[in-house]
């Protein structure tokens, strides 16, 4: 009986099994998520929200100082779901006189009510916003109808992953923060568990998978020690963040808004750390796939060079995000001829650079860490002789290389 194929049959295991227990365990995972519920979702039992359409409505309260609108709109709707539906009730739709938040309801609009009652009736109802659920579901099935028709059974992983990492975002990054809970030390533990489900999910229990995700964990915590260094020295306190002012006084004052802000910098840049990663390990696979007989350090070489290539345009890719992000802003500035030196000092914008650059650091140094990680692990042959290397993925082939006659 020949042994030494031993290595081969673990393989077979880990290609075949691991990959069906994982995903079992994914949607054990997502399921747990799914019935869990947060204090902060608890809702009261005589209120809830319905979607109604928009039958008549009222503008006589209604005070209009160039484009923007304050006062209140009056609605009659007709509650379309629940055990209301089919009756008309009067909505007021409250305006702030802000744009961002302000909706103008015209009739035949779907929207949402928040209703309350009292003894089976209704005592109020204010109009939330359109109904938009619907659209935003389409939208996702393309995305989910191009992913599944380019990437196959590898797109139906990354799908379970996309929705594996909303729930923990939201059922367990968010509720934690709310919580009081150290925000640096919440976020790198669950970065680094959805590290693990994005990546194992795409690449599998292989050597790529396990090269990506130790390359992906260096460039974190790396990141979060540039991050909390030059934060303290910017003297940038996380209150540029988006409504972070109305956290703190919707009764969250103990909540740690600094570490907050560095956590959401440190989320912005894993993604795209994850990214770099996985491109330089699946490059280098293939380059040993094609060479099997590709040494270390010749291996490691050429994946210094997939990374130089690859983050030539990522870092570019941080950039035009968060600028994209603050498109209005930078017209603002420029209506107004601000001095260069006002621009870059100002609080914002210099949240907003420490977010690119900080972001773009830890691209930079994922990638040679990567290299370096997966040119070891790629060139490890199983008990010191076979070299097993995947010839496709799609139908499991494998085939030895027996280093020692080499």
């Amino acid at each position: 009986m020949d042994f030494t194929m031993f290595p081969l049959y673990k393989v077979n295991f880990m290609k075949k099994v691991m990959p069906i227990l994982y995903i079992i365990a994914l949607i054990g995972l997502m399921l747990g998520l799914l019935v869990y519920e947060n204090p902060q979702e608890e809702a009261l039992d005589n209120q809830f929200e319905v979607k109604a359409i928009v039958l008549e409505t009222d503008e006589s309260e209604v005070i209009q100082s160039g484009i923007s609108k304050i006062g209140y709109q009056s609605l009659l709707v007709e509650v379309i779901e629940g055990k209301f539906k089919g009756q008309q009730i009067r909505a007021v739709n409250q305006l702030l006189g802000k744009l961002d938040f302000d909706n103008f309801y015209m009739p035949k609009d779907k929207i949402i009510v928040a209703i309350l009652e009292e003894n089976s009736e209704i005592i109020d109802a204010k109009a939330i916003d359109i109904y938009r659920q619907n659209w935003q579901l389409a939208l996702f099935g393309v995305f989910v109808l191009c992913l599944i028709i380019y990437a196959g059974f590898t797109g139906i992983r990354a799908l379970f992953s996309f929705v594996a990492s909303l729930l923990i975002i939201w059922k367990v990054l968010i509720p934690g923060l709310l919580a009081g809970k150290e925000p640096l030390i919440l976020t790198a533990t669950v970065l680094t568990l959805l590290s693990a489900i994005i990546i194992f999910s795409v690449a599998g229990f292989t050597k790529k998978g396990f090269s990506a995700f130790a390359g992906t964990m260096c460039g974190l915590f790396i990141t979060i020690g540039i991050t909390i260094f030059f934060g303290g020295r910017l003297k940038l306190y996380g209150m540029t963040s988006p409504f972070a002012e109305s956290l703190l006084f919707s009764g969250h004052l103990g909540l740690n808004m600094k570490h907050i802000f560095y956590a959401a910098i440190i989320i912005g840049a894993s993604g795209a750390a994850m990214d770099i990663a996985m491109d330089v390990a699946a490059s280098m696979e293939e380059i040993k796939i094609k060479r099997p007989d590709i040494g270390c350090r010749e291996l490691i070489n050429s994946g210094f060079n997939i990374g130089k290539a690859v983050i030539g345009t990522m870092t570019t890719t941080l950039l035009l995000a968060y600028s994209g992000g603050y498109l209005t802003l930078l017209m603002l500035f420029m209506t107004k001829d601000v001095s260069f030196a006002r621009i870059i000092n100002l609080k914002i914008v210099s949240a907003e650079i420490m977010r690119t650059v900080v972001g773009s650091i830890g691209l930079v140094l994922v990638a040679p860490m990567t290299a370096i990680f997966s040119g070891w692990i790629l060139s490890t042959d199983y008990k010191g002789k076979f070299n097993t290397v995947s010839i496709n993925e799609n139908n499991s082939k494998k085939i030895a290389v027996d280093i020692s006659k080499k």
